[in-house]
């Protein structure tokens, strides 16, 4: 067992936690401020720290992608738990400098997983896409992002 599947399946963390706590995570002290029991909601802040700064004084482009990566595949997965998840697309489109902590807002609408259901019944698969961005502290958008998350069954992997 390693580090990171017994922070995922340890019952003495909470789900807020458990991101929190995941290594890669951690070591960027980011804070987990909403996360709806479903997992369509997810808001967390990650932190401007001088580590996290590149040489033009805004938040590093990697450590925002690091974060923003797996956030679309962990709600899928939370939903969808008897398949395979992971994100086979991710682009990130850095609309304004991120000056400033920046809070990752990820929703799910009730549409979209409609969607998924349809396809995992039809087709035991599903491909969908997700549009979800970082804001700075006064709500501008920062960086828009879009992640394609591939959900398929566990044989299939």
């Amino acid at each position: 067992m390693n580090l990171r599947h017994f922070i995922w399946t340890t019952p003495l963390l909470s789900d807020k936690k458990r991101i929190e706590c995941l290594p890669f995570f951690w070591l960027m002290r980011i804070k987990v401020l909403v996360l709806s029991p479903d997992w369509c909601t997810i808001k967390i802040r990650l932190p401007h720290s001088w580590i996290a700064t590149n040489v033009g004084g805004s938040l590093f482009g990697g450590f925002q992608a690091c974060l923003a990566d797996p956030i679309a595949a962990m709600a899928c997965q939370k939903l969808f738990p008897n398949h395979r998840v992971l994100t086979s697309s991710l682009q990130l489109d850095f609309i304004a400098k991120g000056l400033s902590d920046l809070e990752l807002i990820f929703h799910m609408p009730p549409e979209i997983e409609r969607q998924i259901r349809t396809d995992l019944a039809k087709k035991g698969r599903s491909t969908p896409m997700f549009e979800y961005g970082y804001y700075q502290e006064n709500g501008t958008l920062c960086t828009l992002i879009k992640a394609k998350v591939a959900i398929r069954p566990i044989a299939d992997c």
